[in-house]
């Protein structure tokens, strides 16, 4: 008989220390031994027969172990009831089931689990030495009040503290704490229920460390492990000599609830002063979120009942967890949704989509939660909030661009991850950046400032080496303040979610606005052409015919005049008129389309001056009238004066026209400017229009009045908007019938205009 085959001894750099790199290799799924509170039988899984064994085990088999080896476990327990728990270790799952609780008839009592381990059956038999209630179905009323409690909490902190009270009174544990690993696997004790035997870990972080990688690989597979005894001398796994029996390969004791445990873990707990304890894993999904630690000042056993139920609270808590996620999760997309909509709707509506996205900059920060934020593109930088100096703005978007960022970048700690923001801790700790065109390197970007944190740990992370030089695990947890510099607040998940999906739409507004834009330029390309050619065809051969009946109908009227009857005359009088009438409008229509092919001659305009003087243009009109003018200062703007001197003779001409039967008309001129437009007007107390037809204002050919009261061909006003908007501006009106209008037009300010 030999010992099972498992890991080579401890590793030690001197006479009894402990080499803390091999710790974090160390095997421990395949310890090669088990805790003393039981035995472990190893079986065959057809015939049940005995391969490995504990060291311990002879006296529940009745006969040395030598013996039994080889043997099928029903000639080898005498117990009531093995005929059922055969049965069920033919049926034995790869995660511990309890089983039978088997009465020896020697006297001593044992809890059957079982589970398979690569090729056999793994059968443990738990001493049930004063260990409490031994069924689950005698849990199941405090189990039930349990799970009430945690459904019924509604926030985080109240499902954390319920979950600790719960697991406590099950188990009788001195002290319960609940464990949350952070990103690097550093864990925060975020909830406790103690009886005072033990201090207080509530609010402490424990160094990565202190639960090793393969340690954290065990605690998501077999999410429930129980130490009754940090001081027990581990028993070995045994098995026959002979070769036939197929003991090479180690036992993995994955599953096992007797597993021993490693030499540096044993003395972690008993420089903790903990000697019993028990870990019940939470998890997220496939991912360990933390644990539920259980500790007790002194050895104590709990039954596999018990330990069972405390992995479904456990679940219970993982799942109430997810659903609170979810439901917080739920509420920011909501809010995230909203604020997206209002700001997308700002970048449609804009001429420019940055000038939108600009618009409104307490959405654009509520959108993440951000202190500050940077619109870079197309070579223009927008700063929003607490934000670094552009220069800096600009060096981080380089960067981002040079590693190749063309999605979403996140950071906590962006002056050490990245140069350019190096000595931007008060306004660049934390950065997101979504990358808002495919073409070109643009960038929107989120900035946080640096929250200074005191972080406290239960003993100081970094020293494990002992006052003798020697290698160990801690051996103080008293607590040990450490100030974190250069962060951020993390951005959360659903920050950085709300980000990707804003980046998705922003990209497809730019693509859409980009396929548009080349759509109507290759619309705008063949219309311009057409216009083109329809002016021409205007130009020859509307304009000769409608001359030659003007010609010769008053050729017949000169000659003719006295042979013709009064209604003859009226008919040739009505000719020569409609033939005017149309040339007017073909001439008209000329001049609006040579309008919008006709290069913009920019120039500073004085748009005083220029209302000045085609006031005395249209003096002629005003004869035996008494208009009543208000002219308000007026700007400087850059723009064709030509172009311009046409928008207000147009409109000031309507002015007249529209109140010549006032018998006080007024006429008001007037700017309101706006940092990004000058807004001009004007306005008069004439006939007035339904607004219900303001639409058709500005269109070729369009009249709201007869024109038996009142002359003009009805396309004034469309060479208004088309001057206009070449400009950049737009125009619009506002009017009541009988009550007077007033027409508006706006020009983008210019810089050079502005400086005289």
């Amino acid at each position: 008989m030999t010992p099972a085959t498992g890991p080579e001894p401890w590793p030690q750099t001197m006479a009894g220390s402990f080499d803390l790199d091999a710790c974090a290799r160390e095997p421990i799924h395949i310890p090669g031994s088990i805790q003393p509170h039981g035995h472990l039988l190893a079986l065959e899984p057809d015939g049940l027969r005995l391969i490995r064994a504990s060291a311990e085990a002879g006296p529940v088999l009745n006969r040395p172990l030598d013996e039994a080896f080889g043997q099928p476990i029903d000639r080898l327990i005498d117990a009531d009831g093995m005929t059922s728990l055969v049965r069920r270790l033919r049926a034995a799952p790869a995660e511990p089931v309890q089983l039978d609780i088997l009465h020896l008839r020697g006297g001593s009592d044992h809890q059957a689990i079982a589970h398979r381990s690569g090729g056999l059956v793994i059968l443990e038999l738990e001493d049930l030495e004063a260990t409490g209630v031994g069924t689950l179905e005698a849990l199941y009323p405090q189990m039930r009040e349990g799970i009430r409690r945690m459904q019924a909490a509604h926030d985080f902190e109240t499902l954390l503290t319920c979950t600790a009270e719960e697991v406590r009174s099950l188990t009788g544990f001195d002290r319960v704490l609940i464990y949350r690993f952070d990103e690097q696997w550093n864990g925060t004790v975020i909830a406790e229920d103690g009886n005072g035997r033990l201090p207080s870990y509530r609010g402490l972080r424990f160094p990565a460390s202190d639960i090793p990688e393969q340690a954290r690989r065990l605690y998501a597979l077999n999410r429930l492990r129980l130490i009754t005894d940090a001081r027990y001398r581990p028993v070995p796994i045994l098995s026959a000599d002979r070769a036939a029996e197929g003991v090479a390969e180690p036992l993995d004791l994955s599953f096992s609830v007797l597993r021993s445990v490693s030499p540096v873990h044993l003395e972690y707990m008993r420089n903790m002063g903990t000697p019993a304890s028990m870990s019940i894993s939470v998890m997220d999904g496939e991912r360990l979120w933390g644990l539920i630690s259980c500790h007790h000042a002194e050895p104590r056993q709990v039954s596999f009942a018990i330990r069972t139920a405390c992995d479904l609270l456990g679940q219970v808590l993982s799942s109430q967890m997810i659903a609170l996620e979810r439901a917080e999760d739920a509420d920011h997309r909501i809010r995230s949704k909203s604020i997206q909509a209002r700001l997308l709707a700002h970048m449609a509506a804009a001429e420019r989509f940055i000038d939108g996205l600009a618009e409104d900059g307490e959405d654009l920060l509520s959108l993440v939660n951000a202190d500050g934020a940077a619109i870079l593109f197309d070579g223009d930088c927008r700063l929003i909030g607490h934000t670094p100096p552009q220069t800096v703005v600009e060096a981080i978007g380089a960067e981002l661009a040079g590693q190749g960022i063309k999605d979403l970048f996140a950071s906590h700690q962006l002056p050490v991850e990245m140069q350019a923001a190096a000595g931007m801790d008060a306004s660049a700790s934390g950065l997101l950046a979504i990358s808002i065109s495919q073409l070109h390197p643009s960038y929107l970007l989120w900035f946080r400032p640096e929250i200074v944190r005191s972080i406290e740990w239960a003993g100081d992370p970094n020293k494990p080496v002992d006052d003798s030089g020697r290698l160990s695990p801690r051996n103080s947890f008293e607590t040990w303040k450490e100030t974190v510099r250069g962060q951020s607040l993390p951005w959360r998940h659903g920050e950085i979610e709300a980000a990707g999906d804003f980046r998705n739409a922003i990209v497809s507004i730019v693509l859409r606005k980009a396929e548009e834009m080349a759509a109507l330029n290759e619309e705008l390309r063949r219309s311009n052409g057409e216009l083109a050619a329809f002016s021409y065809s205007v130009s020859h051969d509307l304009r000769a015919p409608f001359r030659h009946v003007s010609s010769y109908a008053e050729l017949l009227r000169s000659r003719a005049a006295d042979k013709l009857s009064d209604r003859e005359r009226h008919y040739l009088d009505s000719i020569i008129e409609a033939a005017s009438s149309a040339g007017t409008l073909v001439d008209g229509l000329l001049h609006f389309s040579q309008l919008g092919r006709a290069t913009l001659a920019r120039v500073e305009v004085d748009v005083a001056r220029l209302v000045e003087e085609v006031r005395n243009l249209l003096e002629p009109d005003l004869r035996g009238r008494n208009v009543h003018w208000t002219v308000h200062p007026l700007p400087t703007v850059t723009g064709d004066p030509t172009m311009l001197r046409l928008v207000v003779q147009n409109l000031l001409s309507n002015a007249i026209k529209y109140s010549r039967d006032r018998a006080e008309p007024e006429i008001e001129i007037g700017c309101r400017s706006t940092a990004e437009a000058h807004q001009f007007y004007v306005r008069d107390n004439g006939r007035g229009f339904d607004m219900a037809y303001a639409g058709k204002l500005f269109g070729v050919f369009q009249r709201l009045h007869r024109e038996e009261e009142f002359e003009g061909i009805g396309i004034g006003l469309a060479n208004v908007r088309r001057i206009v908007e070449r400009h950049g501006g737009r125009v619009w009106a506002e009017g009541e019938l009988d009550h007077g209008a007033t027409f508006h037009f706006s020009l983008p300010r210019s810089a050079a205009a502005e400086s005289r």
